[in-house]
Order: C-alpha cells, then structure tokens, then sequence
C-alpha cells in the first residue's frame, strides 16, 4: 500500500508539472509579427489559477501579469511599440516558453477560395522568375492547413515562417505580391495569415449561428457536400479563422465569390454578413479589400456578371471596404484561375497603401459608372474616380450595350468625349440602359490614362 501511494504522488507531481506546462495557440510562435503600435491581444493556456507573467524585451520593464481561469485559460494585451525587431517574448509561469525573432510591424490576413490560395506552383506568369528571388526576412507567412471543423476550434495547424524561395512557393501569390508591395513601400515588416480554400463558398468562413439566424441566408445556404468542396454554413470558419481570432492585424484582403454564383443574389448580404462577423472576433473595424471575380466562360447559364454587381455593392454600403477590378488581367476566359497573380496583389496594396496608410501611389480605383444623360436620342455616360483622363485599347469603345423600353439591349457606336462616352445606335431611337462587360466573359477596352479597367456596370436592373 505504501508503494503505491509513494508510486500516485510520482505520477500526481508529474501530472501537475505537465499541466502547469504554458500552452499557446500556434498563431503565437517564433518568427511571428505582431501590429504595431497597438493594445494587441496574447493568449493561452496553464494549470488552473495560475499567475502568468508576460514580458516583451522591446519594454522589458514593463511585466503583464494574468491569472488563468478554472479552466487553465488566460488572455490579455499586450502594447506594442514602432515597425522594428526582432524582439524576444518569456512567457512565464511554472512553466515557460520564449518566443524568438518576433517582428513589430503590419499584419494582414489574406481570405477566399482557389484564386487567392494560388501558389505560383500553378504556373502563374513570371511565377519561377519571382519565386527565385523571394528572399524577404521582413516578410512572414502564416498559412493555415485546409481542416474542417464542426465547433470553433482553439488553434490551428500553422507556424510562422519567413519569406524565402521555398515557403512563398507554399502559400499564396496574391498575399505574397501585396506584402511584398506592402513591406517595401512601407519599409516595415510585414505578416499576412493565409486562410483560403479552393471551391469554397462565403458561407463555409461565417460563423453558423449568423447564417441559420438569418432567414434570408438560411434559406439560400448551400448543403453541407458542396461539389466535393466544404459547404456547410462555419466549417472553415471554425478552424481557419477563429483560432486566430482576436490575434492583432491590420485588414484583410479577400478573393472569392466564383462558388456563389449560384445563390447570388443573397451574396452581398452575405459578405456584409462575414464582414461584421470578423470584425466582431477581431474586435476591430478593420479594413476589408476584395477582388472582383474575372471574366470565365460559365456557359450559357452563367451569373457571374451578377456576382461582380454584388461585389460592388459591398464596396459601395459596407463601411471601410474596397474593391479592386482585375477583369483585364485574364490569360484564358476558359481557365477559372487567370494566371497574373502579382498585379492582383498590386492593386490590392496600391488600395490598402492609398485608403489605410495615406500614401499617395497615384491611380488606386478602376474608373465606374456616375451618371447617364440622354441627348437627342444618344447617351452620355459620365465616371467615377477619373485622375487624368480615359483611354480605349482600340480605335473606339466596342463594348458598350444600349436599350430602349423594349429592353433588346444591341451594340452601341461609342465615341469618347473627354471624361465622358457618348453612345448610340440606328436600332435604338430613344434609350433607356446602358451596359458595359455585363456578362460572363467580356473584357474591358477602356480604361484610366493610368491603366486601371472601366469596372462592369449596368444601369438597368432588369
């Protein structure tokens, strides 16, 4: 009897050593960025009751103390100074981890389906060219593994790592270009926390309880077996962003929207859903960029002309969000995955550098539709975000619709006027609409003296 309680207090002190281990979700690692200048959010977990201590080596005076709950958890914040590094955090308790080479700097997660977890494995254009030289300490990645998961997970299956040749080849191109745009026009490190999943709809990255709540979106929700994809309502949402929910970042970039045309017209009330739903997590009211989905031929039933609509109306109602237009940049209007990734990433840092930071990089909006006049049986378009002037890519605009009551939308005679098209045509005497690239395939001939596509419009909403 007494080897066998001497044999219980051996297993209860080391059960009791094992416990009080310190234990950090994988978002918080060496190699790490955090948001500078910010309160941001540290936590984790130890033996019940215990007293934490946190100290930053950037202001090693200054010791953060935490007592964990009765279910070993603790969590608390952490001030961060200036862009700068590297930097040591202890973690400290009757257990300890220190993490190493941790940088201040500007942190962004990068969401969607396939065309944002693109690598340049995929033989983007100039791919192996800039994967070869992608050696960049002041870039880390954090990409998170493609898990489903039933209930909110407390961490995810991720590490922190610096950009070099073989860990950009890993993730996704479009979040490398805009960090790369990020950290040199900035001059500050940079971190992007990659979280995006082929084939996915919006659905899958929203908390559940916000779709099935909503009778409109319950309503419309794809099934949980989505063409072989995820599709249930919070399954990627579970695993690949709350785990990282609240971690400090500076915005997020998102390139989706291609899996939805099928329940469009409930799309933008879903992004605005997805919006305020991370914001709430991250607590903060982030900035949010979004790509507008490219010309591809989805056939004669295609929508996604539809999608785009929606996606502007997001730019345009949902506060603090943007959306850059990259119908220009398609290789291929049969392949779904355009194949120019680094302009992409531009465009998105050329928004966030002009509308988050302040910096002047010139031309950041595509030019879009303001206004139409109609003038003795023609029509006057006027634009939006127009810096300098309009250019067409050939000797007249070719792909303006008009229509009359009778809403048979046919080719109009375009004639640029300054800022402004004048369109026409024999067929229509009195018009009514105009469209512009409204459908699936049609790319863009004209655009800003800068280069940045006319976005796709219409005026009718027939």
């Amino acid at each position: 009897m007494k080897n066998f309680i001497f044999i219980l207090l051996i297993l209860f002190g080391f059960s009791s050593t094992l416990f009080a281990k310190i234990i950090l979700p994988s978002v918080f690692s060496d190699n790490m960025v955090l948001q500078q200048n910010s309160k941001v959010a540290i936590w984790g977990w130890s033996g019940p009751g215990e007293t934490v201590k946190i100290v930053a080596n950037w202001n090693s005076k200054d010791t953060i103390k935490v007592k964990a709950d009765n279910t070993a958890a603790w969590k608390t914040t952490l001030q961060t100074i200036g862009a700068g590094g590297p930097y040591s955090i202890q973690i400290l308790g009757e257990g300890g981890v220190t993490l190493k080479n941790v940088m201040l700097g500007e942190v962004w997660i990068c969401s969607g389906q396939s065309n944002m977890e693109m690598s340049v494995n995929w033989k983007l254009i100039n791919g192996e060219e800039e994967a070869a030289k992608a050696n960049h300490p002041n870039i880390r990645i954090f990409h998170v593994a493609r898990i489903g998961a039933e209930f909110p997970q407390q961490t995810c299956n991720a590490i922190w790592t610096t950009c070099t040749p073989e860990t950009m080849r890993a993730t996704s191109a479009v979040g490398y270009f805009f960090a790369r745009e990020l950290q040199q026009k900035l001059n500050v490190p940079v971190g992007i926390i990659v979280s995006a999943w082929g084939g996915t709809p919006a659905e899958v990255w929203i908390e559940k309880s916000r779709i099935e709540k909503n009778p409109e979106l319950n309503k419309a929700k794809y099934s949980e077996h989505f063409d072989g994809w995820p599709g249930a309502p919070g399954v990627l949402y579970n695993s690949m962003i709350s785990p990282v929910a609240p971690y400090g970042i500076a915005g997020a970039i998102w390139y989706q929207g291609e899996s939805n045309c099928g329940n469009y017209p409930v799309y933008s009330q879903l992004m605005k859903t997805l919006i305020e739903n991370w914001r709430s997590d991250f607590k903060k009211d982030f900035p949010f960029y979004l790509v507008q989905i490219a010309p591809f031929n989805y056939g004669e039933k295609g929508t996604s002309q539809y999608i785009r609509e929606q996606q502007e109306i997001v730019a345009k109602t949902v506060p603090t969000t943007g959306m850059v237009v990259i119908t220009d940049l398609v290789d291929n209007i049969k392949d779904i995955h355009p194949k120019d990734k680094m302009n992409v990433g531009k465009r998105l840092a050329n928004y966030a550098l002009t509308e988050t930071y302040k910096q002047n990089v010139g031309a950041w909006k595509s030019p879009s539709f303001q206004s139409m006049q109609v003038e003795k049986g023609k029509v006057r378009v006027t634009f939006n975000n127009i810096l300098t002037g309009l250019k067409c890519t050939g000797k007249a605009p070719a792909e303006f619709l008009i229509a009359g009551d009778d809403q048979k939308f046919v080719p109009a005679t375009a004639k640029m006027d300054g800022n402004t098209i004048l369109l026409s045509s024999k067929l229509v005497k009195t018009p009514v609409a105009v469209r512009f690239c409204f459908d699936n395939t049609t790319m863009p001939d004209v655009f800003s003296s800068e280069g940045l596509p006319l976005a796709p419009f219409r005026t009718d909403k027939w």
